[in-house]
């Protein structure tokens, strides 16, 4: 490890993508976690995945 950080984060929060919840409308913005799986992130928590499927 030389100190660089792998991601190509820089401490700009307002360059990160942003998604709107399917469920609750709200934006939600990237995070670390779903770095892996962006393209399939609809839900902003497990609370609005819950309340999608069990309306």
């Amino acid at each position: 490890m030389n100190g660089q950080p792998t991601s190509s984060f820089r401490g700009n929060k307002a360059s990160l993508p942003e998604k709107i919840c399917q469920s609750c409308g709200r934006p939600m913005v990237w995070r670390k976690k779903w770095a892996k799986n962006w393209n399939e992130v609809k839900y902003c928590s497990s609370t609005c995945q819950r309340l999608a499927r069990h309306p």
